[in-house]
């Protein structure tokens, strides 16, 4: 279940072989209460010690374990609950108040006081970081059982609501793995992450996502120390990698542009020559960006290409992506792709469409309560997770953008992530969200939301002048915004859908 080692956030250390006695104690309290294979715990928190004892003991029960990204409304939150039909859900205590009065009848409700890093992190009222007293505290009720000692059931594994955008977010469901699955995906696991005994993990996303949850997981199975960055910070990140001698972390492109956009004395004050691996994903990569941090760190980033519903179909190391700049890799073993346009057509090298992949380590699945959209997604045998790209005569597989975000304008089809890509290279621009709005004329135009870095100073035209310079004149956004702080999640990526929205929340047709 645990590797030895420890697990360390801020100035709170716990060894995990008193991780491994809690989650232990943490299956018996819940099977008590009648859970077991097939059903579902919640979470509804941030990075923390007893988010690691819920999920490790759901899975001794051979329970699903909800993750709920604690950034959703309280809506949001309550549609999931009803959604996975949770018996059980465990929540921060500063969190409770956004969904209590929403928690499905008959949810047993377990709250955590919520740790004095995290609230420092967040800038939380310590009032609201305590347990209420008619409320069941976690840590309490877990400590008045005995450890779990029957065999482990079949792990059903972690549940991860994924949302599109638009509709209702959709809980990928796996059926139950089988060894030769295990296996199979222990094999690309250990070629994506590069996990070795000793190992100094910092986690600095929300383990709500899937490929951070993953990385968590591998760093508690193996003899490795887990470090907790309960909000990234790009300076804060390199005083961990310095002060821990952190060997591995997972990462997305958002990070790498803010420590690449860091004053070059303050990148070169710390010694982050402990740095082996930089496992990164779930987003386009800037070329620029990405170049830039091989050539600061060495060739020690590896990318993957996936999803939730299809694990990793396609693995890139520095080596490959420096032969062919933009790529997310080739096929990892056992795996398929298919790219095809909007009529079903198999389209060939060089041909951008729809991308569906099938990896052999990851069991079929379901949508909870969306079967119809479960069959939406699959096309002879492959499954789309929204991606459009194409293939290289090679097989190396690029990405243009997601199929939401992709903007038909006057028939012409455009992606966002490349105007983004460009932009975050500019001086100035801290972050950016492109997007399509409503256009009497064209269907839908171009909206560019920017956030500018500190004391800096630009104007629209600026911006376009500098777009031109760079990309078609037709891919240059009609309207253009600077935000002082755009909505975004913990890993530092921009909630797009939530600057979005409200364009298309009184139009028949939305993208």
């Amino acid at each position: 279940m645990f590797g030895t080692g420890k697990i360390v956030s801020s100035d709170q250390t716990v060894d995990k072989r008193d991780l491994a006695k809690r989650t232990l104690q943490a299956a018996s309290a819940l099977d008590s209460l009648g859970i077991g294979e097939g059903d579902s715990i919640a979470a509804f928190m941030r990075n923390d010690f007893p988010l690691f004892e819920a999920q490790s003991a759901a899975a001794l029960l051979g329970a699903y374990f909800v993750t709920i990204n604690w950034h959703f409304r309280s809506v949001e939150a309550e549609y999931i609950l009803t959604d996975s039909e949770t018996k059980a859900l465990v929540v921060h205590a500063d969190l409770l108040g956004e969904i209590r009065d929403l928690i499905p009848p008959g949810v047993a409700v377990f709250v955590v006081p919520t740790p004095a890093d995290i609230a420092a992190a967040y800038g939380l009222d310590a009032a609201a970081c305590v347990v209420p007293e008619d409320e069941q505290n976690w840590g309490g009720w877990i400590e008045g059982f005995a450890e779990w000692s029957a065999t482990p059931c079949t792990q059903r594994g972690v549940v991860f609501y994924t949302s599109g955008t638009t509709g209702l977010p959709k809980g990928v469901f796996t059926h139950p793995t089988t060894a030769d699955q295990q296996a199979a995906g222990a094999k690309v696991g250990d070629a994506a992450y590069r996990p070795r005994s000793g190992m100094r993990v910092l986690l600095n996303g929300p383990c709500y996502h899937v490929a951070v949850n993953h990385s968590a997981r591998i760093a508690l199975a193996n003899d490795a120390d887990l470090y907790l960055q309960h909000r990234f910070g790009a300076e804060e990140f390199l005083q961990l990698v310095e002060t821990h001698k952190i060997t591995h972390a997972h990462m997305v492109p958002t990070m790498f542009v803010r420590l690449l956009k860091l004053p070059t004395e303050i990148r070169q004050r710390y010694d982050v020559s402990s740095m082996e691996w930089i496992t990164h994903g779930a987003a386009p990569c800037s070329p620029d960006i990405k170049k830039a941090m091989i050539e600061w760190l060495g060739p020690i980033l590896v990318e993957y290409y996936g999803g939730t519903e299809v694990g990793i179909s396609h693995f890139c190391s520095s080596e490959d992506w420096l032969a062919k700049p933009g790529t997310v890799g080739k096929l990892t073993p056992n795996s398929k792709i298919g790219i095809f346009d909007d009529d079903g057509k198999m389209l060939g090298p060089g041909e951008i469409g729809e991308i569906y992949v099938k990896t052999d380590m990851v069991p079929d699945f379901d949508y909870k309560s969306l079967p119809e959209k479960r069959l939406e997604v699959e096309r002879d045998g492959l499954v789309s997770i929204g991606d459009i790209g194409y293939q290289d005569e090679d097989g190396y597989l690029f990405l243009c953008d997601r199929r939401n975000d992709m903007v038909i304008s006057g028939g012409v089809n455009i992606y966002p992530a490349e105007i983004e890509a460009a932009l975050v290279t500019m001086d100035g621009v801290r972050d950016c969200a492109v997007f399509g709005i409503p256009d009497a004329e064209f269907g839908e135009s171009l909206m560019t939301m920017i956030e500018l870095e500190e004391n800096a100073e630009l104007s629209e035209t600026a911006i376009r002048e500098y777009l031109i310079e760079r990309l078609a004149k037709y891919k240059v956004p009609k309207s253009i915004e600077f935000h002082g702080d755009l909505p975004r999640e913990d890993s530092g990526k921009i909630m797009k859908r939530r600057l979005r929205d409200p364009y298309w929340q009184d139009v028949n047709r939305q993208i």
